[in-house]
């Protein structure tokens, strides 16, 4: 479904990304994991048309979407949920959530999109008219994941989604996470820590300074000393 073939990406005459090359396949949950200033957030932003990579491609169903721009890769399914938990402050939960149904047809309804959201995350129900300016970080990270559920992509990529959240409020996140897998959807989720890995992703590529480092099923990640080095867990 998504394929990274030996994709470098220069920054300011900096290399941030170094030959890296991963594959996400229909329904799957796969692990980008590394250090803070890994590479991470670069390698989505890569797939999602924001920098441009000096050489290798991205590939997506099959086709290069490398060069395209950011709402042509958002359009054809590939929706991101940023670190930043970014949601438009003036607008309720409700307006945030129904955004993308205005921008972008599926071939679902506005309507289905929308319960969709609210299923993957039922506590936003209750905030539905709560501005965006007041809800925790928390609250903000499970509506800028559903806002991206309700673009009805194929393949979700999720940047941090634990980062800066009280211990209290990672559980909700992670069944979130996993409703969205058992609903057939394709997630690449970045993590910095280990211990955050699900048990139940397909595969684990850990990134370190820019390189692919490892690349396997959890069991192995977590019986990898090397591994356990970089992130832990």
């Amino acid at each position: 479904m998504l394929n990274l073939n030996a994709v470098t990406v220069e920054i300011q005459n900096s290399t941030i990304l170094r030959a890296i090359s991963l594959s996400v396949a229909p329904g799957e949950l796969v692990c980008l994991v590394g250090r803070n200033g890994a590479g991470k957030t670069t390698t989505f932003r890569s797939i999602m048309g924001y920098v441009q990579p000096k050489s290798g491609s991205v590939s997506w169903k099959g086709e290069s979407i490398t060069g395209k721009k950011t709402h042509q890769i958002a359009r054809s399914g590939i929706a991101f949920s940023p670190e930043e938990s970014e949601v438009f402050g003036d607008l309720t939960v409700a307006e945030n959530i129904a955004l993308p149904t205005d921008t972008i047809q599926t071939s679902r309804s506005a309507e289905e999109r929308i319960a969709l959201a609210y299923r993957i995350f039922p506590k936003l129900e209750r905030y539905r008219d709560r501005a965006g300016t007041h809800l925790s970080g928390g609250e903000r990270k499970m509506l800028s994941i559903a806002r991206a559920v309700a673009m009805d992509p194929q393949l979700l990529l999720l940047d941090e989604p634990f980062e800066g959240l009280s211990p209290a409020v990672i559980p909700t996140i992670s069944e979130g996470i996993a409703s969205i897998r058992k609903l057939g959807r394709a997630v690449l989720m970045a993590e910095s820590n280990g211990y955050h890995i699900p048990d139940y992703a397909d595969k684990v590529y850990v990134l370190e300074r820019g390189e692919i480092v490892f690349g396997g099923t959890v069991a192995a990640a977590r019986a990898d000393q090397m591994v356990g080095r970089i992130i832990g867990g």
